[in-house]
């Protein structure tokens, strides 16, 4: 599951890395091309919620094949509009490879199965390392381009989703203790809706993973655009990698801290480190240490926070409804990486060539967000009661 995951990411993230180039060869301006690179992000986010009601119903192995088998033609199709150079069709080819990005609704709720709450954090956060693929379409895809050319680089990547459907449906199973939900589709969202895990969740998870999304898609064209840097595409690509690399290492790692401590402090250091981060990032530090060292620091507040959240949330969330209320919270992951792209395009300053507009608004996003989670968020559901027994057999706890 987590390598088709990878996969799945790698063609969700595949235009980010060659936004710059598909911006020189096609004149777009700056929120032409933010938007090009933020539309996979749509579909990705609002797919997640119709995909994870799904998955309760007919279980990951199946979801899982489905959305890679789903990706192949919007992949193949990025590929022939952008060698045309025709910029609304490869919107729409973009639009279109969001499906691509609903993977991670399918996957939460087939590990949440597999393992008892005292070790889903850690087990969703290396099903999480699969936004590895993020790391790898920043690396390869700009190198593919330049050893293959486009097109075949997008074959290449078809191929491999296809690799990765078969091998789930042969190798992969859903846990025995899996039930399919057959609760139509409306009452079930609407039940997961009224949850408060739900809705807290969804703020926390817009920031820290919509924040790995928004820079991994964007920090492409920030460090071509920015005089400091202004690397090439594949320099720019080496980098976002290893930002993303970071992110994917830490985000095990603060589900497996978020086992042993309570997840709120994980995700409370997550939104004070990314805060100091953005506020340094935003000073335009000078290549290599020095920028490196503060990229990959934010990349890792922003891992731990995705690991912190969702350890938090597979502890809180009733087990017949994790599909559901996964399919929320990581659509709302998924939005938040959406804007801001938008955002750092519309406040782009050219007289300037600088975006320090969108990187304030980022710094005051998480300073609101640090406080309404430390006064307004409980550390436990106030509408459940977790008993020790609940936490060693995995039943649903009581009210």
């Amino acid at each position: 599951m987590t390598v088709a995951s990878l996969v799945c990411f790698w063609a969700w993230n595949s235009i980010g890395p060659l936004s710059a180039t598909y911006s020189h060869a096609m004149d777009l301006s700056s929120s032409a091309s933010a938007i090009l690179v933020a539309m996979p992000v749509l579909v990705g986010s609002l797919g997640r919620i119709p995909v994870g009601a799904l998955t309760d119903r007919y279980g990951g192995r199946k979801m899982m094949a489905v959305v890679c088998f789903a990706s192949i033609i919007p992949v193949l199709l990025v590929g022939i509009f952008a060698d045309l150079n025709q910029y609304v069709l490869l919107l729409i080819s973009a639009f279109l490879l969001g499906v691509a990005g609903t993977c991670f609704a399918v996957g939460i709720p087939f590990v949440n199965a597999w393992y008892p709450p005292a070790r889903r954090g850690f087990a969703a956060g290396v099903f999480g390392m699969g936004m590895v693929g993020t790391a790898v379409a920043a690396f390869f895809t700009p190198r593919f381009v330049n050893w293959f050319g486009g097109v075949s680089t997008h074959v290449i990547l078809a191929v491999a989703l296809a690799i990765a459907g078969v091998v789930v449906l042969m190798f992969s199973h859903d846990s025995p203790a899996w039930q399919p939900q057959r609760v139509p589709f409306v009452p079930k969202l609407l039940a997961a809706a009224k949850l408060p895990v739900t809705w807290n969740m969804c703020v926390l998870y817009g920031i820290v993973f919509g924040g790995f999304v928004a820079f991994s898609s964007y920090l492409p064209t920030y460090l071509k655009t920015i005089h400091v840097y202004n690397f090439t595409p594949v320099e720019a690509g080496s980098r976002v990698a290893v930002f993303a690399l970071a992110a994917v290492i830490a985000r095990p790692i603060g589900g497996a801290i978020a086992d042993r401590i309570a997840p709120k402090i994980v995700v409370l250091v997550s939104l004070a480190g990314t805060l100091v981060m953005a506020a340094l990032v935003n000073i335009q530090p000078r290549p290599e240490l020095s920028a490196g060292l503060i990229f990959c620091a934010l990349a890792f507040f922003l891992g731990i926070g995705t690991g912190g959240v969702f350890a938090w949330l597979t502890k809180l969330a009733p087990p017949e409804r994790v599909g559901t209320v996964t399919g929320l919270v990581s659509a709302a992951g998924g939005l938040g990486g959406y804007f801001p792209p938008l955002v750092m395009g519309a406040t782009y300053d050219a007289a300037g060539n600088d975006y320090h507009i969108g990187l304030i608004l980022l710094c005051i996003v998480c300073a609101i967000a640090l406080v309404y989670t430390t006064f307004l968020v409980p550390a436990d559901d106030p509408t459940r009661r977790v008993t020790r027994r609940d936490k060693e057999t995995g039943q649903p706890a009581r009210p």
